[in-house]
């Protein structure tokens, strides 16, 4: 195999497909990547069989052929190369010569007939996305996926596609984020569970451009995201998702109208005061139109009033500061509209549309009666 392309170029296609190379694992080959040079042009991949990705970079191929390279000392030595033309030799024995200007590595790869292919998916009927849209709804619900692997559903998100809308959920016990996004074509309606592993990484490969699409096709156990130069193959969860519905409420007995800006400040300002080891919730007391927000740790404590638009009763309660300011980052609206039954029932962040919900579960507080 002899290739020639630029650094940049090959770097780039690099770390597009390490985001699917093992730090470590029981099979040494998956911590290749491989380098395959055809008709069709270069093209890089990597799989840990949880998620696969292959991406095709610019460059000439002058002879044919493949190599498994050990990806970290691959990608390290692209990385510290010139930025010039880079040229790769392979010899029958997977030898692999990296030159570029001056310097000059020789490498020892290994046949890639033993690397595991991507699962193939037929390429029917996919859901289509800009490429914006898609990396928002990651951006707005992927926060809330749990790191807890002993319940596998909480780790991805799922995909709802009813007709001409898709809805993209996820949650972890404590909070929930919904994103719904109209299509702009109906489809059959189908509900899966996308790793959030994998979504955190698709969106870092995103361009995020409104002008260029993705693509997604799904097959019973696997979904697929094109895009670009580059194809990403992810294993879904299996399993049945949270009946969401039934935990979601439109009654209320306050409503809330506060700017997201100056909510997000004060938050942010309240929690200089509490160590991470400590876990202190904020405390709100909405009365009137008058929005308290108060802490008090061992450090200190603080109050802070906002003029905010109110309906309904006053409300005095409590919240983790982390899940009310993950929710609020990610909302793009001035003002947000806050949802409160009791100090036990969860608060609802929700635009009149309902193009984003997030629930939030209070925390325990004791309040002095009066």
């Amino acid at each position: 195999m002899k290739i020639s392309c630029q650094k940049s170029d090959l770097l780039n296609g690099v770390n597009i497909v390490m985001k699917a190379v093992p730090a470590k694992s029981t099979m040494p080959i998956l911590e290749c990547l491989i380098i395959e040079a055809s008709g069709q042009g270069i093209k890089l991949i990597a799989n840990d069989m949880e998620i696969g990705i292959e991406t095709f970079v610019n460059g000439m191929v002058l002879e044919t052929g493949s190599v498994a390279l050990n990806a970290k000392v691959f990608s390290e030595i692209i990385r510290r190369l010139p930025d010039n033309e880079v040229n790769i030799f392979t010899d029958d024995n997977y030898v692999t010569e990296i030159t570029c200007e001056k310097s000059r590595f020789s490498i020892m790869g290994r046949s890639g007939e033993e690397f595991p292919k991507l699962p193939a998916i037929i390429k029917e009927r996919p859901l289509t996305l800009s490429q914006f849209t898609l990396k928002e709804i990651i951006r707005q619900t992927v926060f809330s996926i749990s790191d807890n692997e002993s319940n596998k559903i909480m780790t991805g998100e799922l995909f709802d596609i009813k007709k001409n809308e898709l809805r993209v959920i996820s949650l972890d016990g404590h909070r929930i984020s919904i994103r719904k996004v109209m299509l702009k074509e109906e489809y059959e309606d189908k509900k899966v569970i996308i790793p959030g592993k994998t979504l955190n990484e698709i969106s870092k490969i995103l361009s995020g451009e409104a002008s260029s699409n993705a693509d997604i096709y799904f097959s019973d156990k696997h979904a697929l995201f094109e895009f670009d130069d580059t194809v990403v193959v992810t294993r879904l969860i299996e399993g049945e998702y949270y009946r969401i519905d039934q935990m979601l409420s439109s009654d209320y007995e306050t409503k809330i109208s506060i700017n997201k800006k100056e909510l997000l400040s004060c938050i942010e300002r309240a929690t200089l005061l509490i160590r991470e080891t400590e876990k202190k919730p904020i405390i709100i007391n909405i009365s009137g139109n008058n929005f308290e927000l108060s802490v008090n740790t061992s450090l200190g404590s603080m109050k802070e009033d906002i003029d905010i638009a109110m309906e309904g009763k006053d409300i005095i309660i409590g919240f983790n500061p982390r899940f009310l300011t993950e929710a609020l980052r990610v909302i793009d609206d001035e003002i947000v509209d806050i949802y409160l039954i009791n100090p036990k029932a969860p608060c609802f962040i929700r635009d009149k549309e309902q193009t984003y919900i997030y629930l939030i579960l209070p925390v325990n507080i004791h309040v002095r009666s009066e």
